[in-house]
């Protein structure tokens, strides 16, 4: 069998197997990546959750020696919700960002290349193959764009003709050598909606994201989050959506084709105040399913006080005190503290009184006073 019809083979079965879109690019080094990511680091703009070893990030042979094909896919989901649940005086609602609908991508993804890593190696059963999805070291968005799949935009995501930016990637490395595909033009052009729109100016240039200020990443954090970040966050309880929203080129586009990903809506735009009194089993029944749980509950309930405050909701200061009394995380503590300021009343300044004679957190104690303050003005 040629190398041109072992690629036409994997290409029908990836259609077969209900793969959006597949590329093939070259293992070579990722030169010009590895200089971003150099400069990434140096500016301070990691996230933290990547490796962090750049080696490993831009050079495919550290996964798979004698690497010579990456296999690169994308899966199609939704942008919009059928009949969304609304917020309403007493009921407000928090939002999972659009790539925690339906369930974790991590395992479809998973799925769909283990079935092709199967037919690879039932064509070419010698064949050596590793298979990553978001968590592996190589950058899928770089891969993609090497792979012709699409180009990667000015807000730093994977953008397809087909699918906009609203798509999964997941990739394979394989020492067999299959005939790589040219990447695609980049169509931002002079656009720039997208950089002008973010919410915190996590996108310091065309390209460029500071994950630090990043909306997305700061919901996964699971310590306090900075001030001038609480404003911005708004109801978001995981992920952020803004800088693919105004891209035009998701202007009109929806794919609800793959029913793993279909949202269930009381769980994308939950209700606020139950998540505040949600155990650990109650939340991993509820919510674990969904990629945007791999945190855990604390930065969700974190967020969701956050978000509260946003509404001010005065139907939330009772949970919100009790948290801020009797909760044995500082974190959640703190952040009820500067919710029960934010929304104000007697009755959240009576509890934080209370909590100022008892709490021997530093941070907690910095939070109190400054709740105090925020009433007193």
């Amino acid at each position: 069998m040629s190398p041109n019809e072992l690629k036409q083979k994997i290409i029908v079965k990836a259609k077969e197997i209900g793969i959006d879109k597949i590329g093939f690019a070259s293992a070579d080094p990722f030169v010009e990546l590895r200089e971003r990511l150099v400069e990434h680091q140096q500016k301070g703009y990691a996230s933290g959750f990547e490796e962090p070893d750049i080696e490993k990030r831009v050079r495919p042979d550290l996964s798979l020696p004698e690497a010579k094909t990456i296999i690169a896919i994308a899966l199609a989901y939704p942008s919009k919700l059928k009949n969304p649940p609304k917020s309403a005086p007493g009921a407000n609602r928090g939002i999972f960002c659009r790539a925690s609908w339906g369930e974790d991508y991590h395992h479809v993804l998973r799925d769909k290349l283990n079935q092709l890593q199967m037919y690879l190696h039932e064509l070419i059963p010698e064949a050596n193959i590793m298979s990553m999805v978001d968590t592996g070291a190589l950058s899928d968005r770089a891969v993609a764009e090497r792979a012709g799949i699409g180009w990667i935009g000015k807000n730093t995501s994977l953008i397809t003709e087909e699918f906009g930016s609203w798509v999964y990637l997941g990739e394979m490395i394989t020492d067999i050598y299959i005939p790589p595909d040219h990447p695609v033009e980049d169509g931002c052009g002079d656009c720039n909606i997208c950089v002008d729109a973010c919410p915190t100016g996590a996108l310091v240039q065309p390209g460029q994201l500071n994950a630090q200020a990043c909306i997305a990443y700061l919901t996964q954090t699971k310590g306090f989050l900075a001030d001038k970040y609480r404003e911005k966050i708004g109801n978001r309880l995981y992920g952020c959506d803004t800088c693919q929203t105004v891209c035009p080129k998701n202007r009109g586009l929806h794919f609800d084709h793959h029913p793993e990903f279909a949202p269930e809506p009381e769980k994308v735009k939950p209700l606020l105040k139950p998540l505040l009194t949600m155990s650990k089993r109650e939340f991993n029944k509820e919510f674990g399913q969904m990629s945007g749980s791999w945190r855990g509950k604390k930065p969700i309930q974190r967020n969701a006080m956050i978000a509260l405050a946003h509404f001010r909701d005065q139907t939330a200061i009772p949970e919100l005190s009790r948290l801020l009394l009797e909760d044995p995380r500082p974190v959640i503590r703190g952040t009820a503290a500067w919710a029960l300021g934010k929304i104000g009343g007697f009755e959240a300044e009576d509890a934080l009184v209370q909590a100022k004679n008892i709490e021997h957190n530093t941070e907690v104690q910095i939070e109190i006073e400054r709740a105090l303050k925020k009433l007193e003005s």
